[in-house]
């Protein structure tokens, strides 16, 4: 059904002039589009329709039924005009990041609107209508996006052969972050380059050189290049760019420097000269207010809202296996200060005896972490309430009580600490998050320097507007479960 519908995408007559890549990479991008259409319509009707007869269930079925349909067409007005329906760009493909801030301007702009429709219609309270309708709105269309995202990218048709241009340490990080993250439909299948030097443990052909690449386009039916990094000349890199461009085939380029771009915050320009800027970190005291403050309030309304599921999640741990609900355990806080986290317990409670023996089944490479994929001591409610991170909730105590911050660094233990770098250690100067961009990138794929790394990038260039991207993106990194065991 999936493949069917990726397949029958039409084809207008300008497009037989452009290559098969080509070809393949619009109906990526068509496919992807109108389902993201379809998730935003469908999510509209669905919350002015449950909106309308909940708040006011005597207004009549023609009242609540224009309500839903103003709503629906508004917000397919918006999303489409704010670009949320684009499905060209790599990163809409993988994940909703970077629909944040046009998403939420969309539903504040949807609001006005909505709150006349309600006037005019006489449904209930026009402010408190509009406004819950946004909510319950902003909620639906996330978990639906997020369910599009998951079955498109199961479509076989809709994956890109991927030739990696460079070789080396970096190259074979982003073949396996490419073969983790199959979010991204990309699916590696050689590399190139004239002075080739081993890519690690990953299993990757060289396939030629940059003078063999047109040939290589067509016959190995590429579809996107990837360039890492290589000692070809500038020369020869934008030969390589023009001859991708030619042939119709999607280009990405890995930067040099890219472990501090994620603080990256404009491109500017000096005499048309492209700059990257990154601007100085600022944590000052009005900021660190205001994060507590987003905090306090998060926490505890998470904490009402979420009981229903803490109380059956405590219960069904207490009827699994014998031993306490909750898991404690000492990590390294802001500036190092110990505290002790709080977690749902995943595992039998002799787990932590059970830990030695375990030793040579590690999957963890790093020689710091301990992690595998099949831990027999994780109980059947642990791995369910693991794979959906509901184990962590009890931690949003940990945030009230002002040891964590909703958003923040990985909360890592003493052992892990003592592994820090001295650049790492400016990852101490916010408190530990029951999110962050560990939770969104890698989860448990994630080796412990890249977390470290990670930290490092979302303190140094820390903003209450990117914690509140974190927020949301949580959402879909949790329902896809990536990453998670």
């Amino acid at each position: 059904m999936e493949s069917s519908t990726a397949t029958s995408t039409g084809t207008r007559a300008s497009d037989l002039r452009l290559p098969a890549s080509a070809l393949k990479a619009r109906r990526r991008g068509i496919v992807l589009g109108h389902r993201l259409w379809a998730a935003d319509l469908i999510s509209a009707l669905l919350a002015s329709l449950i909106v309308g007869v909940i708040l006011d269930p005597g207004a009549g079925a023609p009242a609540i039924v224009g309500f839903a349909l103003v709503t629906a067409v508004l917000w397919s007005f918006f999303s489409f005009a704010l670009g949320l329906h684009s499905g060209d760009r790599l990163s809409a493909w993988a994940s909703s990041l970077n629909e944040v801030a046009p998403f939420c301007v969309g539903l504040m702009l949807l609001s006005w609107p909505v709150f006349g429709a309600a006037t005019l219609l006489d449904l209930g309270s026009p402010a408190v209508t509009a406004l819950s309708c946004m909510v319950l709105l902003g909620l639906i269309d996330v978990a639906c996006r997020t369910i599009v995202r998951t079955r498109i990218h199961r479509v076989a048709d809709l994956r890109q052969r991927t030739l990696i241009l460079g070789s080396g340490m970096v190259a074979g990080q982003l073949v396996g972050k490419l073969r983790n993250n199959g979010q991204y439909g990309l699916v590696p299948i050689g590399v190139v380059d004239d002075d080739y030097h081993p890519i690690g443990e990953v299993d990757l052909p060289l396939l030629g050189g940059f003078s063999e690449l047109s040939q290589l386009l067509i016959g190995r039916r590429i579809d996107r290049v990837i360039i890492a990094f290589s000692r070809a000349s500038h020369e020869q890199l934008l030969s390589a760019i023009r001859t991708c461009r030619d042939a119709g085939v999607a280009i990405d380029v890995v930067p040099r420097l890219f472990e501090f771009l994620d603080g990256a915050r404009a491109l500017d320009q000096v005499g048309g000269l492209p700059l990257i800027s990154l601007g100085p970190a600022r944590l000052t005291r009005s900021a660190q207010v205001a994060k507590r403050t987003v905090d306090i309030a998060g926490s505890a309304l998470a904490l009402i809202f979420l009981s229903p599921i803490l109380l059956a999640v405590m219960a069904a741990i207490r009827i699994e296996s014998p031993g306490p609900v909750f898991f404690r355990q000492r990590r390294a806080g802001r500036y190092n200060e110990p505290f002790e986290v709080l977690k749902f317990r995943s595992m039998y409670a002799d787990a932590e005896e059970r830990k030695a023996g375990l030793e040579e089944a590690n999957e963890s490479s790093d020689g710091v972490m301990f992690k595998i994929r099949d831990d027999p001591r994780i109980t059947k409610v642990g791995r369910l309430i693991r794979r959906t991170s509901i184990d962590e909730l009890p931690q949003l105590v940990n945030v009230l009580r002002g040891d964590m911050s909703l958003v923040g660094p990985r909360p890592i233990i003493f052992r892990e600490a003592e592994a820090l770098e001295d650049w790492h250690l400016r990852r101490a100067e916010l408190r530990p998050g029951l999110t962050g961009p560990w939770q969104i990138y890698g989860r448990s794929q994630s080796p412990f320097q890249e977390m470290v790394r990670f930290d490092y990038q979302y303190v140094a260039g820390w903003s209450l507007a990117r914690d509140i991207e974190i927020l949301i993106a949580t959402l879909p990194a949790v329902l896809s479960g990536r990453g998670a065991y």
